[in-house]
């Protein structure tokens, strides 16, 4: 894995897990849609993940979820525009989970450090838009398009399907001239999967890891997580930990969480039985 995370204006280590806290700015997403659709919300909801021990936000104004419609670019920009120049200021890394090569490029200019996008810039016109820059990028693999994504995903052969799809993302990157140490790739967990197709490659991350370029991995509160404990998206705390956990141990770099206080809890322990108490 490698050491460090370029992403705009911070270098992130990797010497442990970081969490992304996530800020969904939208009134429609699956777990807590229209909470901090409201700027002022939004700004004090990702402060508190920050307290909370978040190293990243990840700030979404369109939801993701199966069957979810598409919002219009200025709706988009509208959502996002104030609440990143309201954290800007903030001593970490703001990552923008958007699809739109539009979006892209308006965010990166008020100060965004990171593109997260679940389309993992196979539109050409996004990839020029983060090429010149000097932002992380987070190459997500997804089967179709949220809308329908979850209409009977079907794979001939899983492991070499998805990390064919981001081996392929990485070399547009790259020949575009993204610097590696910029690129952190995202199975999907979700995205076009079946519940068994989730569980397979969380448990196999090394199946489709590709050179050493870090895991980023999100399940928080998902289906997945569901279909498990038989509970809805609030109440998937611990079947939620029990996932990143299992992530962890398989060397995900990132883990994009909801509960950011406690899965800091949890990645505390975890790292005292791996690694030892630090009592300095």
């Amino acid at each position: 894995m490698k050491k460090t995370w370029l992403c705009g204006r911070f270098e992130l280590s990797f010497e442990r897990p970081l969490l992304m806290g996530i800020v969904n700015i939208t009134p429609d997403s699956f777990s807590d849609g229209n909470h901090y659709l409201q700027t002022d919300a939004a700004i004090a909801h990702a402060k508190q993940l920050i307290k909370d021990g978040a190293d990243i936000l990840d700030i979404g104004a369109e939801s993701t979820r199966p069957g979810a419609e598409p919002v219009a670019l200025d709706e988009e920009l509208r959502r996002l525009l104030p609440v990143i120049e309201g954290l800007r200021s903030l001593a970490v890394p703001i990552s923008v989970d958007t699809f739109k090569p539009e979006v892209m490029r308006a965010v990166l200019d008020v100060g965004a450090d990171i593109i997260n996008d679940i389309a993992g810039f196979r539109d050409p016109l996004s990839v020029q838009a983060v090429s010149q820059s000097n932002c992380g990028l987070c190459v997500m693999h997804m089967q179709g398009e949220p809308r329908t994504m979850q209409q009977q995903p079907h794979y001939e052969d899983l492991y070499a399907e998805v990390r064919q799809f981001l081996a392929d993302r990485v070399l547009a990157l790259r020949t575009a001239g993204v610097n590696p140490q910029r690129i952190m790739l995202d199975p999907g967990l979700g995205f076009g999967k079946t519940v068994e197709h989730n569980y397979t490659l969380l448990r196999d991350l090394d199946k489709i890891q590709i050179d050493s370029y870090p895991w980023l991995i999100g399940l928080s509160r998902k289906s997945m997580i569901g279909h498990v404990v038989n509970r809805l998206p609030q109440h998937r705390l611990a079947g939620s930990l029990a996932g990143m956990l299992a992530a962890v141990s398989r060397g995900a770099a990132v883990l994009r969480v909801h509960d950011v206080a406690e899965s800091a809890d949890a990645l505390k322990v975890w790292l005292a039985v791996e690694k030892g108490i630090n009592n300095e």
